[in-house]
């Protein structure tokens, strides 16, 4: 398979004004994407002009983007319709529900406002496949093209897309499930489920104190959100509330902060789902994590006699491990979590509400729940390298590597990965020994940097 130019494990993404994340090259990316979409639709039926749901996240440079892949698309025929600031999850909803040829979203998850990407989605609402995305590619290799005036595409706002997404969160869960009495804080990350994330909680009867719901265009994901969740767990230490719940910036990953205020990751909230599902017979397949999912859960999952696939990093690669051995369930440390049973896609609403099904259901609070998992201790060293060096395929390094696997056999794991966006190899090491964690990782890294 070619190597991709552009697209990353999710979409492209860059800093905008930089290559790629620029106006012009993503106006050429709407048309090319238009052009490849009017040539499948023409191979199928009669020539048609096909339709793609454009969704945003709070970042000001979206204003700019929308445009651009409006005025592509428009060009090559495609009909467009606009829904503003929507999460992630709710364009890949929302393109499979309103029978879509595609979506896109335009937004850099949890990166900082002076970051941007575009994602795209199937008319299944799933992400692109590796085929798919490298015939994008190759389609910007020839130049812009404007269709004949009667078969421009047109551009509309779309209607009442808020509404038909919380009926559809809402309806991810058992029609008798509520939340009366329960006090939550949500933490919308100033970002794309700054109006959706309350609103479903409170629409299902819980008290929602919400912060992170003041998008400016400048402070998505800036102290707040699940890459900041100091900011939740002090206030639900201080409003006595029952927990916390954080999104990312365009509402993919979700975390939780328990009645304690101690922050739960994406494996603890696997955890609790998994070990329910089990029990209850919802369940398919294996649980899928990646290659950081705590080796603690691991284990945890197979005292429990549940089946466990490791997935490289992305939740593109959880959904395809999750395909490939029919599972239901999976997800990432970082809060992408997979519930295929009830979305196509990681959506951080979505899974939020199946957490607080389970710990309804059962009566129980969160930190109750995850009493029983016991994750290890986790490190991880990026060690940069000079351009043109591959240290991790070296001799020294790769004998370092099997010394360190040895020393944590049984224990943990020890592994490197390198950075498929910067110069870099991240170590790391976990153990149920701190010292050892320690030592092996401090071992390893040297290796690399002697390497590198």
């Amino acid at each position: 398979m070619s190597a991709r130019r552009y697209f990353g494990t999710d979409g492209i993404r860059g800093r905008v004004g930089e290559g790629p994340i620029s106006a012009d090259f993503v106006l050429r990316l709407g048309n090319a994407y238009g052009h490849a979409l009017v040539a499948a639709a023409r191979k199928e039926r009669e020539w048609r002009k096909p339709m793609v749901l454009i969704g945003k996240d709070t970042r000001i440079s979206n204003y700019m983007f929308e445009a651009a892949l409006e005025a592509g698309l428009v060009a090559a025929g495609v009909d467009v319709q606009l829904m503003g600031p929507m999460p992630t999850p709710a364009v890949a909803h929302l393109t499979h529900s309103m029978r879509a040829d595609g979506g896109i979203v335009i937004s850099a998850s949890h990166n900082p406002h002076h970051d941007n990407g575009i994602k795209f989605f199937s008319a299944q609402g799933e992400k692109l496949d590796d085929a798919t995305e490298l015939a994008i590619e190759a389609a910007l290799d020839a130049p812009f093209r404007t269709v004949a005036s009667e078969r421009l595409g047109k551009a509309v706002r779309t209607r009442d897309t808020i509404g038909r997404y919380v009926e559809a969160c809402k309806n991810s869960v058992p029609r008798g499930f509520n939340l009366d009495g329960m006090r939550i804080v949500v933490d919308c990350a100033n970002g794309a489920t700054y109006q959706l994330g309350p609103l479903v909680l409170r629409e299902l009867g819980a008290r929602v104190e919400a912060i992170g719901v003041d998008p400016n265009g400048l402070n998505i994901n800036d102290g707040v959100g699940s890459t900041h969740p100091e900011a939740l767990a002090e206030r639900v230490l201080a409003s006595g509330a029952d927990l916390g719940i954080a999104f990312d910036g365009d509402g993919d990953r979700v975390l939780f902060v328990d009645g304690l205020g101690r922050v739960r990751d994406g494996d603890d909230l696997l955890y609790v789902l998994a070990c329910d599902w089990r029990d209850s017979g919802r369940l398919r397949g294996p649980v899928v994590g990646t290659l950081m999912t705590n080796y603690g859960f691991e284990r945890a999952l197979g005292e429990r006699g549940i089946g466990f696939v490791r997935a490289k990093v992305g939740d593109r690669h959880v959904h395809q491990q999750l395909l490939a051995h029919e599972g239901v369930l999976g997800g990432e440390a970082s809060g992408h979590i997979l519930c295929l049973d009830r979305a196509s896609t990681g959506d951080g609403i979505v899974s939020a509400l199946q957490v607080l099904e389970v710990l309804g259901r059962r009566g129980i609070r969160l930190e109750s729940a995850l009493a029983d998992l016991g994750k290890v201790p986790q490190k991880t060293v990026n060690v940069r390298y000079d351009a043109g060096r591959k240290p991790a395929e070296a001799d020294s390094v790769r004998a370092a590597l099997q010394a360190a696997e040895a020393a944590v056999a049984g224990r943990g794991r020890a592994f490197l990965r390198p950075s498929g966006t910067e110069p870099v190899v991240r170590v790391t090491v976990e153990a149920d020994d701190p010292a050892l964690v320690d030592a092996t990782l401090q071992a390893l890294s040297d290796a690399v940097r002697a390497a590198a």
